[in-house]
């Protein structure tokens, strides 16, 4: 025999209840089945009973409305000849209803025994209807089965007769029994209910009793999920669980099941499933006694309770002193509040525990009463309250004796900047909890899911300043290459934001790099970089990297703020690591700490593997001496590309147009690029020299570099001629100018030198740049790093490099 169990989603519209009586009649052996109330009604009911408590005529009509509800449910789904007879029966339950609402009205009093009465009725109209819908049911109230004592609104159950009386009345025999759930009675035959879950108690309490071969749960989700899927969209559902994992569940905030619904059925060992009234035809979730079977995870899943408080109390007055711990549960026990976690420090230092927040002053109240003397009078006792909490749970009974499910639980959560404020484990390990904010529930939950569940599938969410032709380019390679990163790598790049220097746009879901120019222009706000990065903070989203294609100072300038809010960094704008040493330390220090990602390879020649090959010598020991480099990928295309055709105020306006400058080719040819690259080169080599360090020949005038940009281009056009002179000159000596930065062990320097052909660096081409690092290792031969060192493209590819040095941490 089987119990089956409807909730009020299930039979919460005429649509609901004609899929739940398929369900029903599809069945093949005798069914008890359970009703709940039609959706929203018990709350309604209640609503209604405090109105006349009031003295509120507005009760009435209210009521009104409910009667309409349950006559147009009935009417749409009861047959014709029967339609009068259902009709009937539903005025004569609601003017048994209406007097015990006059009552209340006229005593201006709402008891918790009148507060049963009037609830039970949600659940006695559902199934009176419903029952109806079928020629061969049993109709039972609940009230003659069920028997408890009069603790009404939470009303224990006598179990001794309860089931004597249950087993006399469902025998087995009957194909079809109707029962109205959370409503049971006293020996006196007064109305009581079962409290929260009550209608999935009354099937537990039926399916026990009988023996039943599964007790069904069906409601409106596809059964016990690895999380909220209101939270977490990954979230899919679990196909079994033992009845430990449930209980751990539903106590930790999963509202599939309430956690006094197992007990029954945990004791006589009925098989429970968890099913979807909306889709019969899915799995479900099964909870048994046994063991589940194989999963690649060793939880089961994540529950969580969205809104608590933790009160704490901490003294030394606690410490080694027998019999605080009795004193402060004794005292709350006293006060009925009811206790949700536990943790206690080791030193017994301080004890810490977690209640609803409505319990919270009670609770301050029955300890401060009840450590009076030391809080009031020795001062030897502090009370402390933390509020706008949550906490999660990983619950699972593979979990014991397998190392490692800690670590990976606080690695999520701490590479992703979220804060444990207490923990508790049982010795059953069967779950671990922490005690989060409120405000990083939902990323926490992501993240841990991904680390337990989804680590086969790894998303990243980009947030990207500048979208000129480092960033245009970065677009495209992210375009062309999202759907290999998918499919090879189980990589899903998330475009959540961009902000140009004109317009900025964030969005989850919004933007693709297909689409994000014209989104910009079309829904974007106007640019602020301040609120840009406050907007990408305020999201907490999980594994989310800031990428800086820009030349913009104030950009650079809030790495930190970014590095601390626990979003990596990577960037091909020089601003920041060039700028002064203790920042450029404060940003790696930053990242260091909060385990998150400072990469900035493309500061320095583009793509090429100069910063990183540097930061590996230092680390395997060894020591860089000197470099020598061709850093400037604009200077060096300048003086490979002018010719008497092409003099030198063309050649700067085409590496500008091209991409090979910065936006302002000044930066460039002033040496400031230059001697940027070399400060960054110098301190990854372990120098902490300052820009004011480094000697700077320029090669033009410093008249060139007053102005505005025509003036600059007027300037340079008077030297073209002598720059042709000096290039023929060096032409016929088979020589070539190099803008070299060299750096000696700390000393630092960048000028324009004449080169001859016996130079690593003379057939360097195009913009292509070089560098010689002379170590203690490769002292007699330097090490070389040779090729394209500007460029949009390159430049693009070494950011994208960088991005996936970060998902590969």
């Amino acid at each position: 025999m089987k119990v089956l169990k409807f909730g009020g989603s299930s039979v919460g519209s005429p649509e609901r209840i004609k899929e739940a009586r398929k369900i029903i009649e599809s069945q093949t052996v005798s069914c008890v089945v359970v009703i709940s109330a039609f959706f929203g009604i018990t709350d309604q009911l209640k609503q209604i009973s405090q109105l006349a408590a009031q003295r509120n005529e507005s009760y009435k009509l209210l009521l009104n409305d409910i009667v309409a509800q349950h006559k147009e449910i009935a009417g749409d789904i009861i047959d014709n000849e029967k339609k009068e007879f259902v009709l009937s029966g539903i005025d004569i339950l609601f003017n048994e209803l209406r007097e015990i609402l006059n009552g209340i009205y006229l005593l201006r009093e709402l008891s918790r025994r009148s507060l049963d009465q009037v609830l039970g009725y949600g659940e006695i109209l559902s199934s009176n209807i419903i029952s109806n819908l079928f020629d061969e049911s049993l109709y039972i109230d609940s009230r003659s089965l069920i028997k408890t004592d009069d603790n009404f609104g939470n009303a224990n159950v006598d179990f001794a007769v309860t089931n004597v009386i249950i087993r006399e009345m469902i025998t087995g025999e009957e194909s079809l029994v109707i029962v109205p759930g959370f409503i049971a009675s006293t020996i006196n035959n007064e109305t009581t209910t079962l409290g929260r879950g009550g209608s999935d108690y009354t099937a537990a309490i039926i399916a026990a009793a009988i023996n039943a071969d599964v007790l069904e749960i069906w409601t409106d989700v596809d059964g016990f999920m690895t999380a909220d899927p209101k939270k977490v969209e990954k979230a899919y559902a679990i196909e079994s669980l033992t009845y430990s994992e449930a209980i751990e569940f539903s106590h930790f905030g999963a509202k599939v099941i309430y956690t006094p619904t197992l007990r029954p059925v945990y004791k006589k060992h009925v098989p429970i499933m968890v099913l979807n009234s909306l889709n019969p035809e899915l799995k479900g979730t099964k909870i048994s006694n046994k063991p589940s079977g194989s999963s690649g995870s060793p939880i089961k899943g994540i529950s969580s309770i969205d809104n608590i408080d933790l009160i704490t109390i901490q003294g030394t007055v606690m410490v080694g002193v027998a019999g605080t711990s009795m004193r402060l549960f004794g005292a709350l026990a006293r006060r009925n509040i009811n206790i949700v976690l536990i943790t206690q420090a080791s030193s017994e230092y301080s004890i810490t525990f977690a209640v609803n927040p409505p319990d919270t002053h009670t609770a301050s109240e029955a300890i401060n009463q009840e450590f009076e003397r030391e809080i009031r009078f020795n001062n030897e006792l502090k009370v402390i309250v933390e509020k706008d909490l949550s906490i999660i749970a990983i619950v699972g009974e593979k979990m014991r004796n397998t190392p490692g499910i800690s670590g990976t639980l606080f690695r999520a959560l701490g590479r992703n900047g979220i804060n444990v404020i207490a923990t508790a484990q049982g010795s059953s390990e069967l779950n671990i909890s922490v005690v989060i904010k409120n405000d990083s529930l939902k990323k926490a939950l992501n993240v841990i899911h991904d680390g337990f569940f989804l680590s086969r599938i790894k998303e990243m969410n980009l947030f990207i300043a500048g979208t000129g032709f480092v960033g245009k380019c970065l677009m495209t390679q992210l375009q062309n290459q999202q759907d290999l990163l998918l499919s090879e790598h189980s990589l899903k790049i998330n475009i959540v934001g961009v902000t140009n220097s004109r317009r900025m746009l964030i969005g989850v879901n919004v933007l693709t790099p297909e689409n994000y120019s014209e989104k910009l222009e079309t829904i974007g706000m106007k640019a602020d970089i301040s609120v840009f990065i406050r907007q990408m903070t305020d999201l907490n989203l999980r594994n989310s990297v800031f990428i800086d294609c820009t030349a913009d100072a104030q950009v650079a300038s809030s790495y930190a703020e970014i590095l601390s809010k626990y979003v990596s960094v990577v960037s091909a704008n020089k601003i920041a690591c060039s700028s002064e040493y203790n920042y450029y330390q404060k940003l790696k220090s930053i990242a260091n700490l909060k385990g998150v990602r400072f990469m900035y390879e493309t500061t320095v020649g583009a793509g090429l593997p100069i910063i990183k090959t540097i930061s590996d010598l230092v680390l395997s020991g060894d020591k860089i001496i000197k470099i020598e480099a061709v850093l400037s990928g604009t200077i060096n295309f300048i003086f490979n590309n002018i010719s008497s055709e092409l003099p030198l105020s063309d050649a700067i306006r085409i590496a500008k147009e091209q991409g090979y400058s910065e936006p302002d080719p000044r930066i460039d040819l002033d040496g400031t690029d230059v001697v940027r690259k070399i400060l960054i080169l110098s301190r990854e080599a372990g120098y902490p020299i300052e820009k004011e360090d480094i000697q700077v020949h320029k090669f033009l005038p410093e008249e060139c570099f007053d102005g505005d940009m025509d003036h600059f281009f007027t300037k340079v056009r008077e030297l073209d001629n002598d720059f042709e002179q000096q290039r023929r000159e060096l032409q016929s000596q088979n020589k070539k100018w190099r803008f070299f930065a060299i750096m000696e062990r700390g000393k630092a320097k960048v000028e324009l030198i004449v080169i001859d052909a016996s130079h690593p660096a003379f057939d360097v081409e195009g913009s292509n740049n070089i560098v010689l690092l002379t170590t203690e290792r490769y002292r007699d031969l330097p090490m070389v790093i040779k090729g394209y060192g500007a460029g949009a493209d390159v430049t693009a590819a070494g950011v994208f490099a960088d991005l996936m040095r970060v998902v590969n941490v």
